[in-house]
């Protein structure tokens, strides 16, 4: 049998991008959820693939998203909790506006899809004990906020390179955007995590085994811009790589990966945002064919669950082989 893979996809929309980049005119909460979400769905319609969308509360809030969320969730996706507002320095919040942050997305998201989530990512992978404190206590399931890979801090310089007229006060409030270096050293493989008095799954967005560096499909097309053909092979190399270790990868999408600069003009300057939607969406079936082809592909939810199904069995092992023993030795 193929190991398992999952795949999710950030619904992080327009608005939240020019958040976080400090734009002018995103609390208009501009919105490109009625293009790039039809396109999605028959994307992964057409492969025969139900995921995980991380949906971000302030959206769901919105009229005008309403009928694409709801398409989401009717063409049988997963939906999960990606935060209210957005904002990629969540360790900064009480815990008292983290349940507030909660209880608002979570409201949303139900009024827009009829779903409850049960699971969590934070922007731009932000998360705290707090955090992680408060989704045991509203019962959610796993949480997949953690990007263990060293680069992060040359993220975040290449971030704030390209925000010139961001503020220090902003800036301040991102200085733990994409993490630190020593978020290398935290676990690929799906674990549990204490939180309060639960165990949390806890389930990374995949780097490259033992390198570390990123293999989310993002970063693949920001290489194919240089070289579809060392893209490719990176991407074969990291699957490779997974296989050899036993890592169940979980693969991190993007609305971006689904279109370019002649989509929304207000994001041309992404990497990759100059490649048309046709040679990205070529890729796009390179990438996720290759995943297909190497791993049986899941959403969170059924990821989380296999992992708790395995940690229960083992568990189970370990109390057999201990009660035979102990008959032995009698």
């Amino acid at each position: 049998m193929k190991q398992i893979a999952s795949l999710s996809l950030d619904l992080d929309n327009q608005w939240s991008y020019m958040k976080t980049h400090g734009d002018a005119g995103w609390e208009t909460y501009p919105s490109y959820l009625d293009v790039v979400v039809p396109r999605a769905l028959s994307f992964f319609k057409d492969r025969s693939l139900d995921i995980t969308f991380f949906i971000v509360g302030r959206d769901a809030s919105l009229d005008k998203n309403k009928e694409a969320i709801r398409s989401i969730a009717e063409a049988g996706h997963e939906i999960g909790n990606h935060s209210f507002d957005h904002e990629p320095w969540l360790h900064l919040y009480s815990k008292q506006q983290l349940i507030d942050e909660f209880e608002k997305t979570e409201s949303s998201i139900y009024e827009a899809s009829g779903v409850k989530t049960i699971g969590f990512r934070g922007p731009g992978y932000s998360l705290s004990p707090t955090v992680l404190e408060v989704l045991a206590e509203r019962g959610y399931e796993y949480d997949c906020s953690t990007l263990p890979t060293y680069i992060g801090p040359l993220a975040r310089a290449y971030y704030f390179m390209r925000s010139p007229e961001m503020s220090e006060e902003e800036r301040e409030k991102r200085k733990k955007l994409f993490g630190s270096f020593r978020d290398g050293r935290q676990p690929l493989s799906p674990h549990f995590v204490r939180a309060g008095d639960r165990d949390l799954i806890e389930i990374p967005v995949s780097t490259f085994p033992l390198v570390k560096t990123p293999i989310h499909a993002s970063y693949v097309i920001y290489l194919a811009s240089f070289s579809e053909t060392l893209a490719m092979t990176y991407w074969r190399s990291a699957l490779a790589a997974c296989r050899a270790t036993g890592l169940q990868p979980s693969i991190l999408l993007h609305p971006l990966d689904f279109l370019s600069g002649s989509d929304i003009d207000e994001l041309k300057f992404f990497p990759g945002m100059s490649m048309s939607v046709e040679k990205k969406l070529r890729l796009m079936d390179l990438i996720v064919g290759e995943l297909k082809g190497s791993f049986e592909v899941v959403n969170m939810r059924e990821h989380a669950a296999a992992f708790r199904n395995t940690a229960v069995e083992s568990v189970l092992d370990r109390r057999r082989h201990a009660a035979t023993a102990a008959q032995t030795d009698g």
